[in-house]
């Protein structure tokens, strides 16, 4: 159905409910000319008349809501707003008395309406619009009456029943123009009221044109006493439009036109001027008030904000970052302070006691001389204060031995007392009372303090103590490893040792190995190193002890602690490093480490006792100097990469774990880096924790290529230095694990015991050259072992095997005994076999080679999927906090993260304030379409630029993500912490948006409908990024978000009759927001308005009772699209 076949259809039922009620109140009306001169009965009359008009709506008020609910909300108030007279009734009283007290005689039936607007829906174009004959007006019958604005009466003895919708009373006599405030259709000879917001005065012939004014109908030729009559018409605005109140006047009633007075505007259909806002525009005559300026302060205000925003937005963390500072830098001096005055007690009561002891030496040297000094000496002994310098003995020039001894003593002492003196907050000095029981007993427990100042005391008071028992082993020998360990206070860990067994993977679908026969055993309290060349399946490895091999088929046998147990049951306390550096950019060093300790420590832990954690940790990797610095990203430089790397195996050495799994953590760290990391690490595993690292061992002679001077000048040295640096991280380790390529064993024991090995091989490390190196590039094949050894690189995993007695596949065996070929000795190798490799590679073709390939792929989804979803029980005895404990942890870190990307954040919000600006202009309301189409540009721009931010929530983070969750974190609280900080942009983005668009556009709508329907729209369109952002890579989900509003936009706007179309139609929440828009403003046009807001509602098939349900709708696709990201984001990670 065209569009003005809707608005006429729906103008027919209208009309026809609005007659119906008028004229069942004529029977009532006194038909005495003289009643009409009396004002008191006049207004009892109105009175009278609108109180049965508002009965007889009860009688219509069913049909009305079924035929036309979906235009109208409240049959009453829609009815009072369109034909209450009660305000301006002159109208009536005019009418009557202009057709002489016949006035009832002249209106329109129930039959009459519906032949009036039958005949409006067989005429599309205005021009040739024409009624179907009736009795009245026909091909033999034509009166007066049935020219436009014409209508007669019906004889004075003919009853009129006005209910009656069927039968049309015979209406030919005294015909006459119709009255002022009515409008009589061409075709039919009654009247019909106009609503109000209309005006319909008597028009007047215009000589020129030949067309009555103010409306577009001629006069019939032939009849010259025929004159002008009143309105002709009242549909929708693009057929009547004459008969709507004009913009820049007001009509009280439908027969006054008055226009609007200066600081007033009037819109078109107005009853009355509406008061502009003070700093509006509104000259006389103005259609609209021109709210610009609230617009433009709006601007200036939120870009002044924005400004602050963009370059103040750091300052808030900077100074809560120094007055955490400040509070740990206090802490730190009042520990210090406290050791020096442990330190200066101490070495008084050692001075008293040394004191002492050379008095009573003295003494009994002296006892036996007889001179005149000795009483004054024991005098002046007797009388010095115990512990002072007076107590002491003088100077003596005697050359006895004993003399000597305590001169000696004496000038040590002096020496440490001024040293402590002048440098109390010296580490050295005496440290005789450091971890002493007394003080240890007197030290407040981790419970008992609740400041940050008594937290951090705490803390470092603990670290300087450890420190102080550093300094009386800096050797790290293990005997001074052991009294360090006894020391010091160590919470003791649950211990993990994992043992293989035969351990074997193979890759699905290529039946190829990638590690085979590997045997060995990790052990707790020990640093273990895995080495090997490139290919070996180092990585592979680690993969493998964590339980995960997706796309693999894992043989053999994993034991934990002697039990076969799935490791992931013990996934709270395992540790594990990634080769890449994967931390938070925009966060600080202690930041990152703070919150990786609170969600993964036991929550039954106090917290000083975690701040201590976080502090050793610190200290421990040398972060103390940038532990306030940002980490850094690509576009924001931070700390250096190797402090990077080091914050990188922070965060998993701040959970304390039991087993700590490291992928090239010394990788781009230099040797006193490297250093300082090993050091940490053997810290950790005097507390029982397991250490197992890949590690790129740094090559001495990496100095070769460095240029000829420069060779010149390191040549004497360099071998030696950077061979001892090399060979004394090597030594750090207790344990190796040798791999061959191919994922095979060659060694597996103590450092102590490697050169011994591969010595009675026959191999023999030469001087000042690594022994991994060197056994690396004998394993690649850069290097051959000498003749004498009678050893090749290829039997060197066979020889191992042997070596200890393991079970040594057949082809293996056939290899090292040369039984069998080249190529399948150098498939052995490679850790091939007869079934190693892929079968056929000369007899398959190209399309079973891309079969196989296919079939490898789904098996990796497959696992992958189901390591997702597996889950296995929980052995590891931690409880960490619960998923609300770390929704507030994550919340906290990410308000965090939104503060230092605050700049971002601004430029987010100019975009949209421009936006709302542009569209704001360009598309005006259009009274047609109630401002249709600047509320389409809204959807697809608001949907457009909030969903691209939206996107970088979770596509800048997943790498972040997949790490956290392996770690055990709850995906739950990361997913909800999430969205609720991106609540914030839900609430503002609309806001500013809207203050903009609505003062440039100024539609009849409220503020608050059009701010609650963008707020829908965005937590609806921000729940669609987060499913895109998790799908599909950075680029097609932005791709993605530029697509959908604007495809979705078209399928919601397209008129064509297509159901397909018009079901997709139903399900896009484009429409659901167009519909709350359109309805949202529609609902502002009443009385007049009535036919045109029905027409274009039922031409766009919206319904004016849907605004609550397309909110609703916009809500629920919010809700479930979230729930679909959050499945994706827990099943198709990466692990």
């Amino acid at each position: 159905m065209g569009r003005r076949d809707s608005c006429f259809q729906e103008t027919t039922y209208v009309s026809f409910f609005v007659l119906l009620s008028l004229i069942f109140h004529q029977n009532v009306i006194c038909q005495e000319e003289r009643s009409l001169d009396n004002p008191a009965a006049n207004r009892l009359y109105n009175q009278f008349v609108f109180d049965k008009i508002s009965n007889l709506t009860e009688v219509f008020e069913d049909d009305i809501k079924r035929e036309l609910g979906f235009c109208i909300t409240n049959v009453k108030e829609d009815y009072n707003e369109a034909f209450n007279f009660s305000k301006k009734p002159d109208f009536l009283n005019a009418c009557g008395k202009s057709t002489k007290g016949d006035m009832m005689q002249r209106i329109c039936t129930a039959a009459e309406v519906r032949i009036y607007f039958n005949g409006l829906l067989g005429g599309p174009k205005r021009a040739t619009n024409y009624l179907k004959p009736n009795k009245n007006c026909n091909l033999s019958s034509w009166m007066s009456g049935c020219e436009p604005g014409w209508a007669c009466r019906t004889a004075k003895d003919v009853k009129v029943d006005l209910k009656d919708d069927k039968n049309v009373p015979v209406r030919t006599q005294q015909c006459a123009p119709c009255c002022a405030g009515f409008f009589c259709p061409r075709g039919i000879t009654c009247m019909i009221p106009c609503p109000l917001g209309a005006y319909c005065p008597e028009a007047e012939l215009n000589k020129t044109t030949g067309l009555c004014d103010p409306y577009h109908y001629q006069l019939p030729s032939g009849q010259p006493n025929h004159t002008c009559g009143g309105a002709d018409i009242w549909a929708d605005i693009g057929s009547s439009s004459e008969v709507f109140c004009s913009a820049g006047s007001f009509c009280p009633s439908t027969i006054d036109k008055l226009p609007c007075s200066k600081g007033h505007y009037c819109r078109t259909g107005s009853t009355a001027e509406l008061n502009c806002f003070k700093l509006a525009t509104c000259n006389p005559r103005s259609t609209n008030q021109n709210i610009t300026a609230y617009g433009i302060m709006l601007f200036a205000g939120l870009g002044f904000l924005l400004i602050i925003l963009y370059n103040c937005s750091d300052q808030v963390l900077a100074t809560r970052e120094r007055r955490q500072a400040k509070s740990r830098e206090k802490a730190v001096q009042s520990v210090r302070d406290s050791q020096s005055r442990e330190k200066w007690k101490s070495a008084k009561d050692i001075a008293k006691k040394h004191a002492t002891e050379l008095q009573q030496s003295f003494s009994r040297t002296f006892s036996r001389r007889k001179s005149m000094k000795q009483p004054d000496l024991m005098r002046g002994l007797s009388q010095a204060k115990p512990g002072s310098d007076a107590a002491l003995p003088p100077m003596s020039g005697s050359s006895s031995d004993t003399k000597k001894g305590k001169k000696k003593d004496k000038n040590k002492l002096t020496e440490m007392l001024h040293d402590i003196e002048q440098n109390p907050e010296d580490p050295g000095g005496f440290n005789l009372e450091i971890g002493d029981k007394n003080i240890k007993k007197h030290a407040p427990k981790g419970k008992a303090l609740h400041t940050q100042s008594q937290m951090f005391r705490y803390a470092y008071g603990q670290i300087e103590k450890e420190k102080a028992m550093q300094e009386q082993n800096k050797n790290l020998t293990f005997s001074g490893v052991i009294s360090m360990a006894n020391d010091i206070d160590i919470r003791k860990r649950p211990t993990i040792e994992v043992a293989f067994k035969d351990l074997t993977i193979t890759l699905k679908g290529k039946n190829k190995h990638l590690m085979r026969c590997v045997t060995g055993k990790l052990s707790p309290g020990r640093v273990s190193a895995v080495m090997g060349p490139s290919g070996a399946g180092k990585t592979t490895f680690l993969t493998a002890l964590t339980g995960k091999a997706p796309g693999c088929t894992m043989s053999g046998m994993i034991l934990v602690n002697g039990k076969v147990e799935s490791i992931q049951s013990y996934k709270k306390i395992i540790g594990f490093v990634p080769q890449d550096d994967i931390v938070h950019g925009n966060l600080t060093v202690e930041e990152n480490l703070w919150f990786s300790a609170r969600c993964r420590l036991p929550a039954d832990l106090p917290k000083p006792e975690k701040v201590l954690v976080v502090e050793r940790v610190i200290e421990s990797l040398g972060l103390q100097h940038v532990r306030d610095s940002l980490v850094g990203t690509v576009e924001k430089r931070g700390i250096s990469g190797g402090q990077r790397k080091r914050v990188n195996v922070g965060l998993e050495m701040v959970m304390e774990p039991s087993l700590l799994i490291l992928d090239e953590p010394t990788s781009g760290l230099d040797s006193s880096s490297s250093q300082l990391l090993l050091r940490a690490l053997r810290r950790e595993a005097l507390e029982g924790v397991n250490i197992c690292m890949v590690v790129h061992q740094p090559r001495f002679n990496i100095y070769t290529l460095l240029s000829a001077n420069t060779k010149q000048m390191i040549r004497s040295c360099s071998h030696l230095i950077l061979s001892l640096c090399s060979y004394t991280l090597f030594r750090m380790f207790d344990d190796l694990i040798l791999l061959a390529k191919g994922g095979l064993i060659c060694y597996q024991g103590s450092v102590k015991n490697v050169e011994e090995y591969f010595s009675s091989l026959g191999i023999v490390v030469p001087e000042r050259v690594n022994p991994p190196d060197y056994y690396i590039d004998i394993l690649e094949g850069i290097l051959k072992p000498s003749t004498s050894s009678g050893v090749t690189y290829k039997q060197l995993p066979v020889r191992w095997m042997l070596h200890n007695g393991y079970q040594v596949p057949m082809d293996m065996l056939k290899s090292i005994e040369g039984m069998a070929s080249s190529a399948s000795a150098e498939n052995s190798a490679h850790g091939g076999s007869a079934h190693g490799s892929v079968v056929g590679d000369d007899g398959t073709s190209f399309a079973g080679e891309f079969w196989q390939d296919v079939k490898a792929n789904v098996e990796i989804k497959k696992d992958t999927l189901q390591n997702n979803f597996s889950s296995s029980g929980d052995l590891s005895a931690r409880e960490v906090p619960g998923v609300y404990q770390q929704y507030r942890y994550f919340l906290g870190r990410l308000g965090k993260q939104r503060l230092r990307e605050a700049r971002t954040l601004a430029v987010d919000y100019l975009i949209l304030l421009l936006a709302g600006i542009c569209l704001g202009t360009l598309a005006k309301v259009s009274d047609e379409t109630f401002g249709a189409m600047g509320y389409t540009y809204t959807v697809i721009a608001v949907s457009l630029l909030c969903k691209i931010t939206a996107l970088r929530s979770f596509s800048l983070d997943k790498l972040h993500y997949w790490r956290e969750s392996r770690a055990g974190m709850s995906s739950l609280a990361y997913f909800l912490a999430k969205d609720t900080v991106d609540h914030f942009n839900t609430i503002v983005k609309p806001l500013v948006y809207l203050s903009m668009f609505y003062f440039f556009n100024n539609p009849r709508s409220t503020v608050t409908d059009n701010y609650v329907v963008l707020i829908c729209l965005v937590y609806c369109v921000t729940g669609i990024a987060y499913a895109l952002a998790i799908l599909f890579e950075p680029g097609p989900a932005q791709l993605w978000s530029v697509l959908l509003p604007v495809v979705l936009t078209l399928i919601a706007t397209s008129t064509n009759d297509n159901k397909i179309v018009d079901s997709i139609s139903e399900l896009c929440y484009t429409r659901w927001a167009l519909e709350a828009f359109v309805v949202s403003n529609a609902q502002r046009y009443k009385g007049v308005w009535l036919i045109t807001r029905c027409g274009s509602l039922m031409e766009n098939g919206y319904n004016i009772k849907h605004f609550p349900r397309c909110l609703i709708f916009l809500t629920l696709t919010g809700i479930l699209s979230r729930g679909a990201a959050f499945f994706c984001m827990v099943t198709f990670q990466k692990k």
